[in-house]
């Protein structure tokens, strides 16, 4: 596959979503980078923006298994990845395959589950496996997992540790639509006899597994090379960061850009790309220091900053 049918089966799916969601096209394409990317994808927003449907809706269009784990206190590793149960009829145990063996995987509320079950994620996130009583598990290509979580509403909740927020690809939110979108939201519902809209699959497993693998033909210019780590060593070194973008961040920057590329439709990465990738991409890996947080510092405003210091090169 070329870098332009790429483009024109990524083009597809963000309408076919865009039938069923009501939101900037800008959000969709944070969520598709996760996609095409190889990579997964975190929205923080309040209920009944349209997290859940987006993701299904997403599943669909790309023709992929779709599974929903709600995350709750009371919520064990071993309902996420499966277990071994015995079997009387062989006199054997035999293992059960959880609901993480599924293409796309929408973790509701992640944050609502303890540490514990938060770290079952950990290693299917970043070794498209999983582990149980010593046995591994190849989850099924492509893999994908996006995960949600309410930022109002924390009393119950076990704040998602640094290790797993750095293994999302992106960031993101819906935010509620202006007024135009929200009459759009009310015309369309008044259009159908269902309650949720849905949609068709425009592609398949296999088209899916192909996008994925476009991006890595994508020409990235030296110059840009050193953009991208003059960004992250920009961040380490601001008065208002404590942590700043890991190398593992880095190296998800240069695949997001390429991914966007793709998207776009150019066989070369732009210094737009990576600017455009950069807030999604990275603003979530920041630890501030505790005078940032006090002053309420928007991780996306030392971002900006950094972005806005950092000379872009001329390519």
């Amino acid at each position: 596959m070329d870098v332009a049918s790429a483009s024109e089966m990524s083009n597809r799916v963000l309408e076919e979503v865009g039938r069923a969601v009501v939101a900037d096209r800008e959000f969709f394409e944070t969520v598709l980078l996760g996609v095409v990317g190889k990579g997964h994808v975190l929205l923080e927003d309040v209920p009944g923006t349209g997290k859940t449907l987006t993701a299904r809706s997403v599943a669909t269009a790309l023709g992929l298994s779709f599974s929903r784990v709600q995350f709750t206190p009371d919520l064990l590793p071993a309902d996420i990845t499966g277990t071994h149960i015995f079997n009387e009829q062989t006199r054997e145990f035999e293992f059960t395959r959880g609901p993480i063996f599924a293409n796309v995987v929408l973790a509701d509320e992640i944050n609502r589950a303890p540490p514990k079950t938060q770290s079952a994620l950990l290693e299917a996130m970043e070794e498209g496996q999983v582990t149980v009583d010593g046995d591994t598990y190849d989850l099924p290509e492509p893999f994908f997992v996006l995960a949600t979580q309410n930022p109002v509403d924390m009393e119950g909740t076990f704040e998602l540790p640094e290790a797993q927020v750095d293994r999302f690809l992106a960031k993101s939110s819906i935010g509620y639509p202006d007024d135009e979108g929200e009459v759009e939201l009310l015309r369309r519902r008044a259009g159908r006899t269902e309650q949720s809209p849905s949609v068709e699959a425009v592609l398949d497993a296999d088209s899916v597994q192909a996008l994925r693998s476009v991006p890595e033909t994508v020409t990235v210019d030296e110059d840009l090379l050193r953009y991208m780590a003059a960004i992250a060593r920009a961040t380490r070194e601001d008065y208002r960061v404590e942590v700043g973008v890991s190398p593992r961040g880095t190296q998800r920057l240069f695949e997001a850009a390429r991914a966007m590329a793709t998207i776009e439709g150019r066989e070369f990465v732009a210094p737009d790309d990576i600017k455009r990738v950069a807030p999604p991409v990275l603003a979530h890996r920041l630890v501030l220091t505790p005078d940032a947080r006090v002053e309420q510092v928007e991780k996306r405003d030392v971002l900006a900053d950094v972005l806005g210091e950092v000379p872009v090169p001329t390519v």
